[in-house]
């Protein structure tokens, strides 16, 4: 049987995950696009998936397993710059252009931006201290990491809707009227431009690097590393911030303790990642040849994606694993993946989660949902597990 997801999936997944989980650790989903796809979502096999060369990501191979097999149905993405950077890519490419951004992420250099989110975090509350009801996410949640990664690229993204918009269309959305070819070339274009001057005009930032003759990456690869850098390094922390939020929200006394006992905070992001984290589904893998995964067989030149959030909540490894408690030891979670493809930018997350957290509560201690908690809406987004808006009351 192949589950066709709409937009009561996106809206609850973990709702689907249950029932499916009762019939293994493997599923085969279809998102109206032409083509099948393998879900894995066990822990176990989720984990051992990810890390599994026979699942492959290399971005060229996936273009001729899609022009053998579903030439003709396939709605998807083509092969354009865009998609040239590490998450599309085996070794030894993957490790070459990870090994060129790996720098940017390295424990003392995040760690130095500590400053820079604090002072971008309290900047963000005063201003949203003179309203009664705010959207947190664009009030806070998406402009804390949006300016923190522009700090660290050393570029300037005047106008953020814009900027978010064409995120949104550039990581999967599957709403009908996103045109995410305009997306695609727009982005592509502001990104020529800022990596012309990075040529002229070389700085210390990691895109200036990636750049220099010595990076010997070329003109697909910037493009694509660059683009992934932006997006990746805000989407992640936008939406840690607000399913995170919203998790507290509906659960007062957990909110209260981690008001009370700061020093909670970093456990609670750990499982903020783990309870309702913000990836969904792990990029998309094909099989180079047969593997068996909870005893399926998947064919060769299959499409397969790994559910982090599913995998998050296996009961078989996490007890009691659809309650909050950040308490339990649950770090051992696939929120940022695992494997080679681990998120290298997760230090960042983890600190921007770190300092938005603690801002928020100790700020708005009274923080409370502006709205019935069916008025939320997702986005129908099979990578990206985050909501349209987060409207909140401030006291």
């Amino acid at each position: 049987m192949t589950e066709l997801l709409g937009e009561h999936f996106f809206a609850n997944p973990h709702a689907y995950y249950r029932l499916w989980r009762e019939q293994g650790p493997v599923y085969r989903v279809h998102f109206g696009d032409g083509v099948d796809r393998w879900l894995i979502i066990g822990y176990e096999e989720a984990r051992a998936a990810l890390a599994d060369p026979r699942l492959c990501k290399d971005i060229d191979r996936l273009e001729a397993v899609i022009e053998r097999k579903y030439a003709g149905t396939w709605a998807g993405p083509r092969t354009h710059d865009g998609l040239r950077h590490m998450l599309n890519a085996d070794p030894p490419t993957h490790t070459r252009l990870r090994k060129a951004v790996s720098q940017a992420f390295t424990a003392r250099r995040v760690a130095a931006l500590q400053p820079i989110i604090e002072r971008t975090a309290n900047d963000l509350l005063d201003a949203m201290a003179g309203h009664e009801q705010v959207d947190l996410l664009q009030a806070f949640a998406v402009p804390l990491p949006v300016a923190v990664i522009c700090h660290l690229l050393d570029v300037d993204i005047e106008d953020h809707g814009t900027f978010r918009e064409w995120t949104k269309a550039l990581v999967g959305t599957l709403e009908p009227d996103v045109d995410r070819a305009r997306a695609h070339d727009e982005m592509v274009a502001f990104l020529r431009k800022i990596l012309q001057r990075k040529r002229a005009e070389p700085g210390e930032d990691v895109l200036s690097a990636l750049v220099a003759d010595d990076a010997e990456l070329d003109e697909g690869e910037l493009i694509g590393m660059a683009l992934l850098l932006l997006v990746a390094g805000h989407e992640t922390t936008v939406n840690l911030v607000g399913n995170g939020m919203l998790a507290l929200l509906r659960d007062r006394p957990w909110l209260e303790r981690l008001r009370d006992d700061p020093d909670l905070i970093p456990a609670a992001v750990e499982e903020f990642l783990r309870f309702d984290g913000p990836v969904d589904m792990a990029t998309l893998r094909f099989t180079s040849e047969p593997i068996t995964v909870g005893g399926t067989v998947i064919p060769e030149g299959e499409m397969v994606l790994v559910a982090l959030a599913a995998a998050n909540r296996d009961p078989r490894h996490f007890s009691d694993p659809h309650r909050v408690d950040p308490t339990a030891d649950r770090t051992a979670h696939l929120g940022f993946g695992y494997g080679i493809h681990y998120c290298v930018g997760a230090p960042l997350a983890r600190l921007e989660g770190r300092v938005a957290f603690s801002a928020l509560l100790q700020r708005f201690p009274d923080i409370t949902l502006a709205v019935d908690d069916s008025e939320l809406r997702w986005y129908p987004n099979a990578v990206i597990h985050g909501m349209k808006r987060l409207p909140v009351r401030l006291s």
